[in-house]
């Protein structure tokens, strides 16, 4: 069977011409595929029922379904995702009292091996198709509605996966979201969060999709960062701003860095000082993350007393950083914590 939801427009109308429909009728189908999201070919009732049997014997939509969902008392709800062949993938719907955002997965697994992030420790399985991760926003779109009475404001890439190294399939999941035809969000909303692959990076400034890009850093000496992002072993920080200067260059967007604080890894004064001479190279603000804990590491979160040191440090110097509380903690919803694992 033939999923619908890849075939181009084109390609639709040729089908509906195909069984003597009018043409107009694949425009329809678009309509019940992206902007009502309809579970089956069945749904789309203002085609003629003779149509949609005639559809149903070539074409499916290979629809993601909720499998589980968990609630924790912040508000934070976490989805457990199954696809159509079998695998398992996690999205989060993270409410405040301004933003309604949903942290959606690229891929089912991650190939990158971070030690302090449980995805990092499933082999990839395979990308996520674009139309799969459209699925994803719209569910997490329809629980912010049911549960807050709030459509989603914000996107972010920050789920199971690398976004970069499922870049086809992202992007045209970005097109999708952003049109008219779809949910008509601003790309301004989005955010592509990738743990530094520089090509990709370059590749996104030349295409300029206008989404922010934020670099999951952690570390801001090549030394620490080998240590816990084997990525950097073949993009280190050298190539990384050399690339992030080439985004700056073209888009003339800042960049968002992301710092988890791992106790005694990356939170001395000596890791600040790091930390704040790439962010005089590189017009960016910064995301201090707690670190949140998982079962296959053994680091911990410094204390208050460190965490406040390492903070002021930044502040003395003019770095524009904020310490982001995690949320959804209680069910492993947290930043590095999905897993896709059972519940």
């Amino acid at each position: 069977m033939e999923n619908l939801r890849h075939l181009s427009t084109e390609e639709i109308e040729g089908i509906v011409l195909a069984h003597n429909e009018k043409r107009f009728r694949a425009s329809q189908i678009q309509d019940w595929i992206w902007k009502k999201n309809v579970g089956s070919i069945d749904e789309m009732l203002n085609l003629s029922k003779s149509f949609r049997e005639a559809l149903n014997e070539k074409y499916t939509l290979n629809k993601v379904t909720v499998d589980h969902e968990q609630f924790s008392n912040d508000g934070t709800i976490k989805s457990r995702f199954q696809l159509h062949d079998g695998h398992f993938i996690e999205g989060v719907l993270i409410p405040t009292e301004n933003r309604m955002t949903a942290c959606v997965s690229s891929q089912v697994g991650c190939s990158l091996s971070c030690k302090f992030c449980a995805t990092g420790f499933i082999d990839r399985k395979r990308n996520i198709d674009f139309d799969e991760i459209y699925d994803q926003v719209a569910i997490i779109n329809e629980q912010a509605l049911k549960h807050f009475k709030k459509p989603l404001s914000n996107i972010v890439f920050m789920g199971m996966g690398e976004p970069l190294l499922n870049f086809g399939n992202v992007f045209r999941s970005v097109e999708y979201i952003t049109s008219k035809n779809g949910m008509n969000m601003s790309p301004k909303r989005i955010t592509i969060s990738t743990a530094g692959i520089a090509k990709m990076i370059k590749r996104m400034a030349d295409e300029n999709p206008k989404v922010n890009l934020a670099l999951s850093l952690h570390a801001a000496s090549d030394e620490k960062r080998n240590e816990i992002m084997p990525i950097n072993e073949t993009n280190n920080l050298e190539v990384l701003v050399e690339a992030l200067d080439y985004y700056y260059a073209h888009t003339k967007n800042a960049v968002t860095f992301e710092y988890v604080l791992l106790s005694n890894v990356n939170d001395s004064i000596e890791d600040a000082e790091h930390l704040i001479k790439i962010c005089r190279r590189i017009p960016s603000k910064v995301n201090i993350i707690e670190y949140n804990p998982i079962e296959f590491a053994v680091f911990t979160k410094p204390n208050e007393e460190r965490t406040d040191a390492f903070m002021d440090y930044l502040a003395k110097y003019k770095v524009n950083a904020r310490l982001r509380h995690s949320r959804g903690k209680d069910i492993d919803a947290a930043c590095g914590q999905l897993a896709n694992i059972n519940h």
